[in-house]
């Protein structure tokens, strides 16, 4: 529970509930910052809304809660510096919800919100910042280039860094493992076709000798399959037998 004894104890224990609700559900573009012991300086960290000259950058500013708070609206300043009409040098704010139409119903998210709105819809007529109000209602360019000169130098959003080594290496250790399954899907395929030729298709000829036929017409020039070899000797038997007979008569004849 916050000690600051510039506020009352019902308004300690109403600030507390508010900031619990903005830190469960914050308003869009809007992050507030909660001192647990100190609830009379509240913080948040405005986004500079889309399509605006502060569009990418984050704005920190403080609301400073009076001793008789919720009676007198709280002073609002930008620690952020921030070229625009409505906003000091200094960082002082000039909204009319926190002067003329503030009332003590208002709570902390209205003024969050409203205070956001400024920077989408300025209002040079009641400017503290004579330069950016008078450039405004006569040169829009010339301020939009001012503002996002500003909010370029002192309200970049910081970018998210990432790891690049650590997405480097599983980078690489992941080609290097599909670059392992490619070479083993390669070798398997090679002994795969290994296996399929060494092996011998049932249903090629062999030899007496179980010899497949092709390795037997491969493995020497002279190598002849044994059933013509029986058929020559055949054929040379017959020619024999042949002669002998030829020769028996030739003697007959002579007798």
């Amino acid at each position: 529970m916050a000690t600051n004894e510039n506020l009352p104890p019902n308004v300690i224990k109403q600030l507390a509930r508010e900031l619990k609700n903005l830190d469960e559900t914050p308003p869009e573009g809007i992050k507030v910052v909660v001192n647990d012991d100190n609830f009379s300086v509240i913080y948040a960290d405005v986004e500079g809304p889309a399509g605006t000259p502060y569009e990418n950058g984050v704005f920190r500013m403080k609301l400073t809660l009076s001793h008789d708070f919720p009676q007198s609206p709280p002073k609002g300043y930008f620690l952020t510096k921030i070229f625009h009409p409505n906003i000091a040098t200094n960082g002082g704010i000039c909204v009319n919800a926190l002067k003329k139409d503030w009332n003590p119903s208002l709570g902390l998210r209205h003024v969050l919100i409203v205070i956001r709105c400024l920077l989408i819809e300025p209002f040079p007529e009641s400017a503290l910042n004579e330069q950016a109000g008078k450039m405004l209602l006569e040169n829009y360019e010339e301020y939009a280039r001012h503002a996002r000169l500003y909010t370029g130098i002192h309200a970049l959003k910081p970018k998210p860094k990432f790891k690049t080594g650590a997405i480097s290496e599983s980078t690489t250790a992941l080609n290097v493992e599909l670059k392992n399954d490619s070479t083993k899907s390669v070798d398997q395929k090679n002994a795969v076709s290994g296996a399929i030729a060494q092996q011998p298709s049932p249903l090629a000829p062999k030899l007496e000798n179980g010899q497949d036929l092709p390795a037997a017409l491969t493995s020497s020039t002279e190598t002849v399959v044994p059933g013509a070899q029986k058929k020559e000797v055949g054929m040379a038997k017959v020619t024999t037998d042949k002669k002998k007979t030829d020769a028996r008569k030739k003697s007959l004849k002579r007798l």
